[in-house]
């Protein structure tokens, strides 16, 4: 599964919750955490501790891993510096 954002993360935390049959405040207390904070993390919260979401992972016994690979999409590189030195540089404004 590819997490990419806080609500991929709050997704897989429901849904392994939920097929290991536990309720909110039995995975809060195995993760040390509240109850308050699983529902807030279950909705995406995108603000959350890493330290309180790997708790909560492991808790759940989810292993997390990264591949640090770059994502081979096909689409051409972008040169951010060349279009802000583009933006930048002066323009010449002919006259007709």
């Amino acid at each position: 599964m590819t997490l990419k954002t806080a609500r991929d993360i709050g997704l897989l935390i429901k849904s392994k919750r939920l097929d290991l049959g536990l309720d909110q405040a039995t995975l809060a207390k195995k993760a040390g955490v509240s109850r308050i904070w699983i529902v807030a993390m279950e909705a995406g919260k995108d603000n959350a501790s890493l330290a309180l979401v790997l708790r909560t992972l492991n808790a759940l016994g989810v292993v997390l891993t990264a591949d640090a690979r770059t994502a081979q999409t096909g689409a051409p590189q972008i040169d951010l510096d060349a279009i802000i030195a583009a933006a930048k540089a002066p323009r010449i404004v002919r006259k007709s």
